[in-house]
């Protein structure tokens, strides 16, 4: 997998972020960049932070598989899921992030992160409103990958899955804020009462 990558992607964010967002790999231009949710997924992402109150620089991002694998078509790249071996195969990369940054709250964004945390076997909908907790006390919330969003054809589901999408974020800010000394930095401006 990483053979035709441009480079390994690590996550970026604060030392002892209180929450920790996994994707699934890094898009192409993540790859390109060399840092995580900088495409278009990561734009989504940026906006429904905002949206919901929580500040992206207080937020630790990284992805289970830490290289972009794709299929060659012409001059682009085309995403290509990474399979369980692969999963498997970066999870020590990701254990070593948690056990750096101590996050006291988990969002698998989208299957791959949530079968990379939590083993295979659920789906995003039995997950989503659902949060579980690790062997070490870290919280897991799963919520749909921003990337899923863009790729609905029916924009009418789009705009229903975004809202959830939505949701899904404002209840992880909630969830920081009712623990003690686990706040998370706001902007008022933008946060529900």
């Amino acid at each position: 997998m990483y053979e035709n990558a441009t480079q390994v992607v690590f996550g970026e964010g604060p030392s002892q972020a209180p929450i920790m967002m996994v994707g699934e790999q890094p898009g192409d231009r993540e790859d390109i960049e060399g840092h995580p949710f900088v495409g278009p997924a990561g734009k989504v992402l940026d906006q429904v932070l905002i949206e919901v109150g929580i500040d992206r620089t207080k937020v630790f991002v990284t992805n289970a598989v830490k290289h972009f694998k794709f299929a060659p078509r012409g001059k682009r790249r085309l995403h290509q899921k990474p399979n369980g071996g692969e999963i498997s195969a970066c999870r020590f990369w990701l254990d070593h992030e948690r056990a750096l940054v101590r996050p006291k709250v988990i969002v698998a964004l989208g299957a791959t992160a949530a079968q990379s945390l939590l083993g295979s076997g659920a789906t995003i909908s039995q997950l989503r409103d659902a949060p579980r907790e690790l062997d070490d006390g870290t919280m897991v919330f799963v919520a749909v990958h921003p990337s899923y969003l863009l790729r609905m054809p029916d924009r009418t589901k789009a705009a229903k899955e975004r809202k959830a999408f939505t949701r899904d974020l404002g209840a992880v800010r909630h969830y920081v804020e009712s623990i003690k000394g686990g706040r998370v930095a706001l902007d008022r401006k933008n946060a529900d009462p």
